[in-house]
Parts: structure tokens; C-alpha cells; sequence
């Protein structure tokens, strides 16, 4: 741990105006982003006694290496900046909240010639409206389900709606007036969007008005004694006010508003939003996070806020914002909101009346909330802790592996030899950090000189990280060239103390940080490979085993015995996950390159020629055969293609052996090349390994 007097700003250094500071630790990587109306105060409360401090606030002082800032005019930049940066390098001592699941929302699809309506989930989609979140799919549905009586908007996908168009008849729901079957023009792309923008009102929470409009048009229809169309307008009446009554009058006043309450203890908090539109609940979403900074409730409410309308515009900002405590820059926040929104945000914590008691709802929400998922997560959290300390007390470690990462090897009878390296952080996968290696040094098939190289090259890394920090000197760089690493130049220069390019950007370096636990897929040989490499690099604080698949026995280095876990042993079934995601991962990248390979022909080895010619090339002639009988003159006619590149062309043809006759196995008849015939294609497969 770093002393925070070692990297303190000097007197007078840092100035006193608003702006936005980054806390980076030894590797560089921003691990703090915050904001101050004052500089030169905010960060010298940082650097007081330590023993003084928040318990999370002197975790980070004493992670931390440096510290930088950058000036802002208003607040509300500093605002933004803040966000941004959060966004961007994702600081691992910032809040940050999570969705405790994924919240399905009511989606039209505005952007379409014939917008759609549907369920959809994660992120937003630019020129497509939502409603909601809602708590389950199957409320939207029950509520589209009435409206669409009303509003007959089109709800089937591009694929149902493209074959109706083709046979000419519509779905069901076009025959039950559900639909108004744009697809095969009863309606016109307008009538249809109007039908869309009426039904994007009606959610939106104008409801008085739509329906006073029917209800005069059913009393005309019956003054004229069109008893018929009365009924079904009073039909429509009626199924528009059951959808309604799906969404109680919380605010009798009709307002627009978001009110956000929180729970929250020593450790963790969870945050409730209800979406209120015209008086009525439309929405509702919840989030959680571990306090991992110092921060009382107001500040959670920031983050919420930050968070909430980060990406918003328009009408998606309320008119209003009612929050359980006002954080310490309101006329900040207030005005950035009022940015996003295009007018006047309220921000304010309700004092009486019916909004101060839908306040108490929405935060009975959020302490329920936090309760189950506390339920949910010690029970994780036990089995997982659990898992580590069997693995800890098997291989006889010092602490529990909180860190693990796994290597696999994959290749198709020695072709297309490929390495994956996957990351269990506390027992979870940590997907961001997973990578994937082509096998460099030599061809064919030997997965323990295979596994050698892969571990040398993800530890050569490490080891050139901790040479930038100067954790590791040029010394022990010169000590760990002794072992020769055929076709690795360029990390044997960078052990020497070469140039190494900076990524001084505060992201999470590839390699920067150690596990406590090599595991590599495999058995005696694997295991000694993966060790002897480490030792070559003078690498001596991570552990190394191999999980064997035949009786997935844990094997050590240079112990002539494995290592048998008991079958109901969380330690095993960790370990055997670790084993079978880097297997799946490396199978993934083995496919994903012979695949590639596969679909290579020889248009593919002509330098310079980009996919959209190489098509524009096959369009025109209409296979690899006759473009080959083609001539310089006759290839020049393809749009986009010039004279020296059809000469290009013409050449790398000429020189490509064309692949051998396809055979009809049913038949035997040998079929003419009219199709771009792959390189590298054979009529065996074999098994992957």
C-alpha cells in the first residue's frame, strides 16, 4: 500500500475552483472519480491522518498512487465530466448501482416505416419510445393486449410482417381487428403511424382527452342510429378504462414525476424508482451496490440521479424529481436536469400530503429490496466462500485463491491451434478479462509445449507491467532471458527495459494483475509445462494445478499422486466451472478461426481488395470460375474496380490452384464450380480437441 503523503499535490498546487479529480493506482488505472465546488479543499481532506479517515475513504488513499484534476467553469460541468469519467473508466471505489434484475419496458418503435409495438429489454435504442419499466413481461402484455382493441398497431416481427406482405393475407390479428394489417395495405404507412402516435399519447398519460373524443362519437353514432359502431366504441370505452385501472391514480393532481427512495446499511444500498405519468404508476425499477466509498444518502441520491438521466432526453426527464434528501449541489443538479429535460426540473423531497406518502411506499419497496437481495447473496456468498477455502486447504495454500485464472488448449487434429485464458474473481466469472491466443512458436499438434507458451506470454506480460511501475528491475528482466522463446521479439525487448508503449488512460491493463492460482485443463504434463514456465521467469508466488477430466482429479507439480476432492466438494465443482468455461471459450475461438479459414478463397490474398469489391466481383461474374476466364478489360467493367487492381487480381487468380471438383456423395456426379469455392476446404472433418 501506497503512503498518500508520498503523491500529495504540493502547497499551492492545486487550485480553488470547481473541477473533477482521478485517483489512478500503481498500474495507472483510475480506481476514483469525484467532484468538488473547490478543488484545493476536497483534496486536501484526503490527505490528513489516515487513522482519521473514513474505513473506505483510507482504503483508497492508500491504493491510490497519484492524483490528478482538471479544471471546470460551472458546476454543472463538473457534473457532467464526473459522470463521463465514471462512465468511461468504471473506478472500482465508486458507487455503482446494478439492476437487481432486468426490468422489461413497453417499446414503439417510432424509427420503422411501420412502428411496432413490443417487449423489450436492456439498452435504449435511438428513435424508439418507451413505457415503463415495468416489474414483468406479462403486464405489458395483458395492457397491449386491451389497447390494441383500440389502437390496432402493428406487433409481429420484420419476419411475420415480410411473408404476409408476400402471400397477401394477414395474420389472426389482423382478422380479429387487433391489427390493421399494414402488410397488406388496409391502412397507409401515415393512418398507421397515427394509430402508433395515438397509442404513444395514450401511455404517455393523456388519457382525458382520448376519451372524451370516443365517448362523443359513440353518442353521435347513436343519435344517427348506427347502433353498431356505438356498441363497439362503447366496447372500446371499456377496455381502454381496464387498462387503466391496471395502473392505480396514485396523484390526483395528474403529475409527472420520479420519486426515488433508499435503503441502506454500513455496507450496502438499494434504490427504488417509481415512474409516475399523469397521476398513475407506470414504471418501476430498482437497483443495489455495495457503499464501497464513503457516502451518506444524499450522495446515493446523486448517483441515482447520475445514473437515472445520464443518457436521457426530452420528455423521459420529469417535470418533477422527488428524492428522500437533496444532495449538496441541488442548483447543480437541478440546472443539469433542466438541460436535459429542455425546461424546469423541481428537485425536492416531498413534505406532506399524498406525494409524501407514496414516498413511504416507494421506500418500503426499496427496504424489501435490500432484504432479499442480502437473502440472496449470503447464501452466495457462503457457498462461494466455502469453494475457496477447500480449494485453499487442498493445494495447501497460504490464503484462499481469490483470483483464479484457467488455460485451455484447442486445435482440430493440430490445425488452427489456439489458447484460451479465462478470470474467476471471489469465486465469479470476470468475463472483461478473459483472452484468447494463437498458438505462434510452432505448427502441429503438442499441447504441453502449447501450454508452455501460452503461460510464458501471459506472464511475460505481467512481468512487463511491473516493470513500467517499477515493481520489477531491469535485473530481474535480464535474469529471465535465460530460457529461449521462440518468436517472442518483441517480449524479450520489453523485459530488457525497450520502449513499451504507454496506456496511461486509466483502463485495466491486460495482464496487470497476478492470480493467486494457475489451472490449466490437463493432466502431469500440462501442470509441469505451465510450472516451468513460471520458473523461467522467475515467477514464484502463484500457485499451479491441472484438473484432469477422466476422474477430474487435481494434479500438483512434481507430485507423482493427484490431488482426489470429495464429489459433493464446492472446492471441485468451482474448480470443474473454471475448467469447463476456458474450455468452452477455447473451443469458441478454435471454430470462430476455422470457420474463417474455411470460408477463405483466393480473392482473399489479393492485397487491397476490401469486401465490397470482392463481392461487387462475384456479383458480376457470378462465380470464382468465370471471373478466373476473365479478362484485365472485361474485370475493369466491375464498378469500383480499376486497371491495376484487375491486373492484381488477374495475377494472385492465375497463380491460385483452383480447389479440386466437388462430388454429389448421394449420386457421385462431379458438379461444376459455379459458386466461389473455398480454400483450404476438405470433405473430412475431424474431432476437436
Amino acid at each position: 500500500m501506497a503512503d498518500p503523503s508520498s503523491y500529495r499535490p504540493k502547497p499551492g498546487q492545486v487550485p480553488d475552483s470547481p473541477g473533477v479529480y482521478k485517483f489512478r493506482d500503481e498500474h495507472r488505472r483510475v480506481i476514483y472519480v469525484g467532484k468538488a465546488k473547490s478543488l484545493r479543499q476536497r483534496l486536501a481532506s484526503y490527505f490528513q491522518d489516515v487513522a482519521g479517515l473514513h474505513p473506505r475513504t483510507a482504503t483508497m488513499v492508500t491504493t491510490a498512487a497519484s492524483v490528478e484534476w482538471t479544471v471546470v467553469s460551472t458546476e454543472v460541468e463538473a457534473l457532467q465530466l464526473e459522470y463521463s469519467w465514471i462512465k468511461e473508466f468504471d473506478p472500482r471505489f465508486n458507487v455503482k448501482y446494478r439492476d437487481d434484475k432486468s426490468y422489461p419496458s413497453l417499446a414503439v418503435t417510432m424509427n420503422e416505416e411501420y412502428p411496432r409495438v413490443q417487449v423489450m429489454r436492456g439498452p435504449k435504442k435511438k428513435g424508439v419510445r418507451y413505457f415503463g419499466p415495468y416489474g414483468h413481461a406479462w403486464a405489458i402484455r395483458e395492457t397491449v393486449d386491451l389497447m390494441l382493441r383500440v389502437f390496432p398497431v402493428r406487433t409481429c416481427s420484420a419476419g411475420v410482417f415480410k411473408r404476409s406482405a408476400q402471400i397477401g393475407r394477414p395474420c389472426l390479428l389482423g382478422y380479429i381487428g387487433k391489427c390493421s394489417a399494414p402488410c397488406v395495405g388496409r391502412v397507409t404507412p401515415e393512418e398507421h403511424r397515427e394509430l402508433a402516435e395515438d397509442f404513444c399519447d395514450f401511455m404517455a398519460g393523456r388519457t382525458g382527452t382520448y376519451l372524451s373524443r370516443l365517448e362523443q362519437q359513440m353518442h353521435e353514432a347513436a343519435e344517427e342510429m348506427e347502433y353498431e359502431k356505438a356498441a363497439r366504441l362503447r366496447d372500446d370505452m371499456g377496455a381502454l378504462r381496464r387498462a387503466m385501472e391496471k395502473n392505480a391514480v396514485v396523484l390526483a393532481d395528474a403529475t409527472d414525476a420520479d420519486l426515488i427512495a433508499v435503503a441502506e446499511d454500513e455496507l450496502e444500498a438499494a434504490v427504488q424508482i417509481f415512474h409516475v405519468r399523469g397521476g398513475r404508476v407506470r414504471g418501476q425499477r430498482g437497483w443495489v451496490t455495495d457503499k464501497v466509498e464513503a457516502v451518506d444518502t444524499a450522495g446515493l441520491v446523486e448517483h441515482a440521479l447520475q445514473q437515472l438521466y445520464g443518457e436521457e432526453q426530452g420528455e423521459a426527464v420529469p417535470k418533477e424529481v422527488l428524492v428522500p434528501a437533496l444532495p449538496e449541489d441541488t442548483p447543480a443538479l437541478a440546472l443539469w436536469l433542466a438541460e436535459r429535460r429542455g425546461s424546469l426540473v423541481s428537485l425536492r423531497i416531498p413534505q406532506r400530503g399524498d406525494k409524501k406518502a407514496l414516498m413511504e411506499t416507494v421506500h418500503r419497496n426499496a427496504q424489501q429490496s435490500l432484504a432479499l437481495h442480502k437473502t440472496k447473496r449470503a447464501g452466495d456468498l457462503t457457498t462461494r466462500s466455502r469453494a475457496l477455502e477447500e480449494i485453499a486447504e487442498a493445494l495447501e495454500l497460504d490464503s484462499a485463491p481469490l483470483r483464479i485464472e484457467c488455460f485451455d488448449i484447442s486445435h482440430l487434429q493440430g490445425d488452427d491451434v489456439v489458447a484460451s485464458m479465462v478470470v474467476f474473481e471471489d469465486g465469479l466469472a470476470r468475463k472483461s478479462e478473459y483472452r484468447r491466443f494463437q498458438i505462434k512458436s510452432f505448427e502441429g499438434q503438442d499441447d504441453v509445449r502449447s501450454m508452455h507458451e501460452v503461460v510464458s506470454r501471459r506472464f511475460r506480460r505481467y512481468l512487463q507491467e511491473k516493470l513500467k511501475t517499477g515493481e520489477w528491475s531491469p535485473e530481474d528482466a535480464r535474469n529471465a532471458e535465460t530460457a529461449e522463446h521462440a518468436g517472442h521479439a518483441e517480449d524479450t525487448e520489453a523485459l530488457r527495459g525497450g520502449e513499451v508503449p504507454a496506456e496511461d488512460d486509466g483502463r485495466p491493463k491486460r495482464f496487470a494483475y497476478p492470480p493467486q492460482l494457475v489451472v490449466v485443463d490437463g493432466g502431469q504434463p500440462q501442470v509441469a509445462a505451465a510450472k516451468r514456465a513460471l520458473e523461467e521467469l522467475g515467477v514464484d508466488d502463484v500457485a499451479v494445478c491441472g484438473l484432469a477430466k477422466r476422474l477430474e482429479e487435481v494434479w500438483l507439480p512434481g507430485e507423482d499422486d493427484p490431488v482426489v476432492l470429495p464429489r459433493t466438494s464446492e472446492g471441485l465443482y468451482l474448480l470443474q466451472r473454471v475448467r469447463d468455461e476456458a474450455h468452452r471459450f477455447a473451443i469458441q475461438y478454435q471454430r470462430s478461426k476455422r470457420g474463417k479459414r474455411l470460408r477463405s478463397g483466393p480473392l482473399d490474398e489479393v492485397s487491397g481488395l476490401g469486401e465490397s469489391r470482392k463481392q461487387a466481383l462475384i456479383k458480376h461474374f457470378g462465380s470464382v470460375k468465370k471471373l478466373r476466364q476473365a479478362t484485365i478489360d472485361q474485370i475493369c467493367e466491375v464498378p469500383g474496380i480499376g486497371r491495376k487492381t484487375a491486373e492484381t487480381v488477374a495475377a494472385a487468380l492465375a497463380q491460385a490452384v483452383p480447389a479440386g471438383p466437388a462430388v454429389n456423395t448421394a449420386t457421385g456426379e462431379i458438379m461444376e464450380d459455379e459458386t466461389p469455392a473455398p480454400a483450404g476446404a476438405s470433405s473430412e472433418r475431424g474431432t476437436e480437441q
